[in-house]
Formats: C-alpha cells, sequence, structure tokens
C-alpha cells in the first residue's frame, strides 16, 4: 500500500493549498489565509481593482466543488499575479513570504548566509531568517563594498552544484520568497546562493567596470564562465587570455571575452526538443536575445541554431505531475515558443527540461531590456525597479512580469503554467507589446473554510 503525505480521515484532512515554485514546495496556506489577504488587497485598492474571489460555503464541500474552488482560486491568484499594481505590490509578496517562514517552521533569528561568487569564493553576511530577497542582495553588496547604482545590476541565483562542478541554474531569487528559507528548505549541501550579472547587453559592462568591485566580480565571472567551458575559446585567444590574467589586465580580459562565442550567456544541462525533429537531444544556452542550440539528431550528427527572441511570437511553460509506483512525485516542465521561421511561416519549437522556467525567465529579461532601449528609456532605471521589485508596464511598455509561481498538492492531476512572451509584427525586428501570463495551479484538499 503507498504512503500518502496527507491523512485521509475527513477530520484529519489539512485544509491547505500548496504552493510550489520550480516544482519545489514554497508554502502551504489555506482557504482563510487567502480570504484574509482579498480582504487586504480589497480594502487597500477598492473593489473595482481586485478580481472575484470564491465565496464561503456554510456545508461541506463536495469533491466536485472542491475542484471548482480549486479553478476559482487558481484564476483569482493568476489575476492578482498578473495585475501590474497587485501582483508587484508589497501586500501580495509579504503574504507569499510570511507563509513561505510559517510553512517551513523557521523563526525569525539572525543567522549567518553564505552567498557564492563565480569563482567559488563565499561571503558571509548575518541576515535575519525572514530578510528578502533585496535585503540580502543589498547585505552582499554592503559587505563587498558595492555602490548602491550598481546593485541592480546583479542578482542573487539559486543554484545547484553537481558532482564535477558544474552548475545548475534553478531559478532567480525572486521578490517574493526568503533566500534563506529558500535554500535551506532544500536540506542539501549541494544547493547554494551566487550572485551573478543580472543584464544580457555587454554595453552595460562599462557601466560596472568603473568600479572597481564590479569590475572584480565581471573579471570573475568571466574567468570562471571560460574555464567552465560556457565560453568558447580556441588556442591563440587561451594564451591571451592567459597572458592578460597573468599581467593582472582585468578589464582587457573582459574585453577580448565579449569578442567570444557565448560571452554572457548561460548555459543549461542537456535536454530533449522536438526541433528540427522529435526526441533530440540539445544544449541550450541563452545570451545576446537568443536560445541557442546544440542538438544530437538521431543519426549522431551535430547542429547547432540560435533563436532570436525578436522572432518568438509568443512562449509559455507547461507543467504536468504524475506519480511513479513507488508514489514519487514526477514533474515534467516544458517551454514552448512559437517562432517565426520565414515570411508568413510560424513553428512551435518545444524543450522538454527541469529548467523550463529559467529558460523563461532569461527570455523575460530579454525582453525587457529591449523594450527599455527601444522606448529610449533608461537602463539603470530599469535595472533599479527591478532590483526593488517594482518594474510595471509602463516602465517598458507592456514589460513581461515576473514568473509564476505553480501551486498544487502532491496528486496525479495535471497542472500548467501559461507564460506569453513578445509578440512578433510582420517585421522580425520590431518589438511590439508584450504580455505574460502565468497560472497558478491549484490542487486542494480538506474542508477549505476553516
Amino acid at each position: 500500500m503507498s504512503k500518502s503525505i496527507f491523512p485521509q480521515n475527513k477530520t484529519n484532512l489539512l485544509p491547505a493549498y500548496n504552493i510550489h515554485v520550480n516544482g519545489v514546495l514554497h508554502c502551504r496556506v489555506r482557504y482563510s489565509q487567502l480570504l484574509g489577504l482579498h480582504e487586504q488587497i480589497k480594502k487597500e485598492y477598492g473593489n473595482n481593482v481586485v478580481p472575484a474571489f470564491p465565496p464561503k460555503r456554510i456545508f461541506t464541500l463536495t469533491p466536485a466543488e472542491v475542484e471548482q474552488r480549486r479553478e476559482q482560486l487558481e484564476k483569482y491568484m493568476q489575476a492578482v499575479r498578473q495585475d501590474p499594481i497587485l501582483g508587484a505590490s508589497e501586500m501580495f509578496n509579504s503574504f507569499l513570504r510570511k507563509a513561505q517562514q510559517e510553512t517551513q517552521q523557521i523563526p525569525t533569528e539572525e543567522v549567518p548566509l553564505e552567498i557564492y561568487l563565480s569563482n567559488g569564493h563565499k561571503v558571509k553576511v548575518n541576515i535575519l531568517t525572514s530578510d528578502q530577497t533585496e535585503d540580502v542582495l543589498e547585505a552582499v553588496a554592503l559587505k563587498l563594498d558595492l555602490p548602491d547604482d550598481l546593485v541592480g545590476y546583479f542578482s542573487l541565483f539559486l543554484v545547484r552544484e553537481g558532482v564535477d562542478g558544474g552548475l545548475t541554474f534553478i531559478r532567480k531569487l525572486q521578490e517574493f520568497e526568503l533566500p534563506y528559507v529558500s535554500v535551506t528548505s532544500l536540506r542539501s549541501s549541494d544547493f547554494h546562493i551566487i550572485l551573478r550579472k543580472s543584464y544580457w547587453d555587454t554595453a552595460y559592462d562599462s557601466n560596472v567596470m568603473e568600479n572597481r568591485v564590479g569590475l572584480n566580480l565581471l573579471y570573475t565571472q568571466t574567468v570562471s564562465d571560460i574555464e567552465r567551458g560556457w565560453i568558447l575559446v580556441n588556442k591563440d585567444q587561451h594564451r591571451q587570455l592567459k597572458s592578460l590574467q597573468e599581467k593582472g589586465s582585468k578589464k582587457e580580459l573582459i574585453r577580448l571575452g565579449q569578442t567570444l562565442k557565448y560571452f554572457g550567456y548561460i548555459k543549461f544541462d542537456p535536454c530533449i526538443t522536438d526541433f528540427p525533429e522529435k526526441g533530440c537531444h540539445v544544449i541550450v544556452s541563452a545570451g545576446n536575445n537568443e536560445l541557442n542550440f546544440h542538438v544530437k539528431l538521431p543519426n549522431e550528427q551535430m547542429k547547432e541554431g540560435s533563436f532570436k527572441v525578436t522572432r518568438m511570437r509568443c512562449w509559455r511553460v507547461t507543467s504536468s505531475v504524475s506519480r511513479s509506483p513507488q508514489n514519487a512525485c514526477d514533474v515534467k516542465l516544458e517551454l514552448a515558443f512559437e517562432y517565426l521561421m520565414s515570411k508568413n511561416r510560424l513553428q512551435w519549437v518545444t524543450i522538454t527540461s527541469p529548467q523550463a522556467i529559467m529558460m523563461s525567465i532569461c527570455l523575460q529579461s530579454m525582453v525587457d531590456e529591449l523594450m527599455v532601449k527601444k522606448s529610449g528609456g533608461s537602463i539603470t532605471k530599469m535595472l533599479r525597479k527591478r532590483h526593488n521589485g517594482s518594474l510595471h508596464r509602463s516602465d517598458s511598455q507592456q514589460a513581461v512580469k515576473s514568473p509564476p509561481i505553480l501551486v498544487r498538492t502532491g496528486t496525479t492531476k495535471l497542472s500548467s503554467v501559461s507564460l506569453r512572451g513578445i509578440t512578433a509584427s510582420n517585421s522580425a525586428n520590431d518589438i511590439s507589446g508584450s504580455d505574460f501570463h502565468g497560472n497558478y495551479a491549484f490542487e486542494g484538499i480538506g474542508d477549505d473554510d476553516l
């Protein structure tokens, strides 16, 4: 007989909904907590702004009514998260942070937290367990003596280190989570938090390199990416880089690095794609406003190609959950984007990867930068607002919003998250308005009105 996470006795059923981020439990909330959040939002922003909330029921819900409520709550959370004001509000994000801390039963106290740099060195900062992502990032910047106007150029990422020292990027830490709780709740020393630049356009490297600390951070990231094999280097270039490294010519090394293939890219773990045919093994890298594919065809032939974000009409991420015979939960993530292959010919390309949402986040941030540049806006202003968690659509002409939160419990039902990115016009290089749709997939259990 398989074991269940939740007791099956009706009087002991947990009246809760589990919220997952990238397949990892973020928090567990009850209907009454969500109702309380709704009342707070309604009081602050008025009835005209707040979406409809599923009503309370006097009697015990039938299974059909439980499913109906789950769907209604899912739509509600989607609507709140996607609203440019409500989704970025401190009220909404603090609710998720508090729920995360309560779920993991971690008290508020001062603790040391190690933040890794690209070269593996650690920066130890003293923080509160309840400190949000922005607080931790600022603590690291203060410890490194990184100026306040450069903080927005960097972000904190949750990564997993493999036995060979390779890094798997799980996600960029968001404003709705507590970094200490996020990393410690995984209960594995393989996971840690790394500091890395959060922009794509290498033109902004010059701004960062004007500062000594910023220069050192870019230098260590460049050297580490070369050593990791993320940046392609031939023998002559390797000799030049080694010479510059020995001389301590950091700016010159970075400038040379900028001319190399895949400079500034994030490389993902091997995965599966349906392009150019189903079942192909692929290594995907994100950078320079594109997703780069190294595909191994069924005939063992290797091919390389790139998909420019400016030619993507839209993209989405879907998540399906199933259970193995041993009752283990299996989460399958897919990123699919509709691409303008040629004039008047659009085609869907799908990537099956546990890092699908991280790939989507990369696409999102590329769109943000391109839109700001097209509108003549300030990238530094955008980065600062992104750092402060207040980037709204008006700041980047319909900027793509924050990544989705997957919400479910451990059942076998299909849950999905749909992301819609940049909308291309007839011109492949024209960037028009874009939308981002992130679905909250709820699966509830129990008597939720408690």
